[in-house]
């Protein structure tokens, strides 16, 4: 796996060695950042399935200024660490081996507020129903912020949750979907 583009393009960052996780693929990676970017201005994001981190390391390098990455597999803990000591990034990331529902209530205590959320969980393990119905409970996304599912193609997402609006949805392939939701009025986009 490679850094697309940004401060660290080029890089390779390491992959999670077992079945447990499910990287996104570059060319998804690409797609995804040039709707919701393609670069960032500053700003902070939420990857709880981080996985090997490759989604909020990708969005440090195109910008943001702060990570936090929660992944309850310890693998997954493990690699994110290295990933982050290789590009030394320490200083703008937050790293918890965490259960996504416990991370949510943790950070919404702590008052934090995100401008991206990353969920990309097991893909049939975890309800996007329940996970969007936890964060649009809270106030830990920003007016205009995105909450980014992937998923199978053959889940059906909900058209909006309280505060939140489909904003895109892409099908990529067979295995591969993207919907975005966005908090606040609907409008053109």
């Amino acid at each position: 796996m490679r850094i697309i583009a940004g401060d660290f393009k080029g890089n390779r960052i390491q992959a999670v060695p077992n079945q447990l996780t499910r990287p996104t693929g570059d060319k998804v990676k690409e797609s995804l950042f040039q709707m919701i970017g393609p670069f960032f201005d500053g700003g902070i994001c939420l990857d709880l399935f981080a996985g090997s981190g490759a989604l909020a390391i990708e969005a440090i390098s195109r910008g943001m200024n702060k990570a936090i990455l929660v992944d309850k597999q310890p693998k997954a803990i493990s690699i994110i660490h290295q990933n982050v000591s290789h590009l030394h990034i320490q200083d703008k990331v937050e790293i918890y081996r965490n259960d996504a529902f416990r991370a949510i209530k943790a950070l919404q205590k702590r008052a934090l507020q995100f401008d991206t959320i990353f969920l990309d969980p097991p893909y049939h393990k975890v309800s996007y129903d329940k996970l969007l119905q936890g964060i649009s409970s809270t106030d830990i996304v920003t007016e205009n912020g995105l909450i980014i599912c992937e998923h199978d193609p053959n889940i059906s997402m909900e058209d909006s949750y309280e505060g939140y609006h489909i904003w895109k949805h892409e099908v990529y392939n067979t295995t591969t979907a993207i919907t975005i939701f966005k908090k606040g009025v609907k409008d053109d986009d």
